[in-house]
């Protein structure tokens, strides 16, 4: 009897262990690479995201987001998204690798404050750069994140375009930056964002310039002892799927998925809005200096550098943008 009990006690744990071993997987598991790290709101988003999918669709849709360009750099999760590697990142002016139109996500001195922005993205030239991310990119864009405005990091403070002279500015692989930084007189150097902290820190490069949440999210202070108020570049990104994943959904998913997106903008836009009012203050406290420059110097040195190395097409856009008709 004894012997019995003990083989259906057996039975019974071994069903068990079956059980828990063979767990329901999920119809779609997605796997988001991010260039940012864990505290930043646009990790946060993409982690509300996947918690609104997974109760939305019952658990049929599972995103796993990783942050700190853990599974790629930018341009490569681009790539392995295209290839159907991964599912998902954020993206925007580096896609001018592939179309030019890309360009205006991120271009210097073009706009002013997140006005200009909500203008742009939601206006024509924000539709058509969506119709060609997803025709020449093959990337489905949901929405936008806003960046807000870019400064320059350093360790000796920058007024004028002159302080530049020397300096070894990293800057993202994008035509613009280069053009405009090396105009104004900076050494430029194209750089994976995962590479710029160490970087900085071993001498390999002096400057970067990015958003002030980026800047706190990414320990920069520990490293730099200046921002800049250049406020250079007034930017946006694009939350975005492979084109050819999203079509593997079924039509009731797909709802699912671009109504949970539209959820994840609003989530975004509320912890950016909340992050831009107290973001300064954080990084003065944790030691940065932050300097006034001579805006309109930095605009009159740049000059028209940027629009000579546009298409004929896009210096119209640009042109249009600039006097306000977009």
């Amino acid at each position: 009897m004894k012997k019995a009990h003990s083989i259906c006690f057996s039975i019974f744990l071994s069903l068990l262990l079956l059980g828990c071993a063979t767990k329901e997987e999920p119809e779609f598991l997605l796997r988001a690479s991010l260039l940012v790290g864990e505290d930043h709101t646009w990790y946060k988003a993409f982690q509300y995201f996947g918690k609104m999918l997974e109760e939305r669709s019952e658990g049929r849709i599972v995103l796993q987001s990783y942050h700190s360009e853990q599974l790629a750099k930018e341009i490569e999760a681009i790539r392995m998204i295209q290839a159907g590697v991964i599912d998902m990142t954020t993206t925007s002016s580096l896609l001018s690798n592939w179309t030019e139109i890309m360009a205006f996500c991120e271009m210097p001195f073009l706009l002013k404050n997140p006005n200009e922005v909500e203008a742009l993205v939601t206006g024509p030239l924000g539709e058509r750069i969506n119709k060609e991310m997803l025709e020449k990119t093959g990337l489905k864009p949901l929405g936008y994140f806003q960046a807000g405005a870019r400064h320059l990091t350093s360790n000796r403070p920058i007024r004028h375009p002159k302080d530049l002279e020397g300096l070894i500015l990293r800057v993202p692989n994008v035509p613009s930056f280069v053009t405009a930084w090396e105009a104004l007189g900076a050494k430029t150097t194209p750089m994976a964002f995962s590479e710029v902290f160490t970087s900085l820190q071993q001498g390999t490069i002096e400057a970067q310039e990015n958003p002030l949440a980026l800047i706190k999210v990414s320990g920069f202070y520990e490293v730099q002892k200046y921002v800049n108020l250049t406020g250079h570049v007034v930017s946006w990104t694009y939350p975005v799927i492979g084109e050819k994943q999203f079509e593997r959904f079924p039509e009731d998913l797909k709802t699912i998925f671009l109504e949970a997106a539209k959820d994840m903008q609003a989530y975004e836009r509320e912890l950016f809005l909340k992050n831009e009012e107290q973001i300064k203050e954080e990084l003065e406290a944790l030691g940065m200096t932050f300097v006034a420059v001579d805006n309109a110097a930095f605009v009159e040195k740049c000059g028209d550098a940027i629009y000579q190395t546009l298409s004929p097409e896009m210096q119209e856009i640009y042109t249009s943008v600039v006097i306000g008709g977009q």
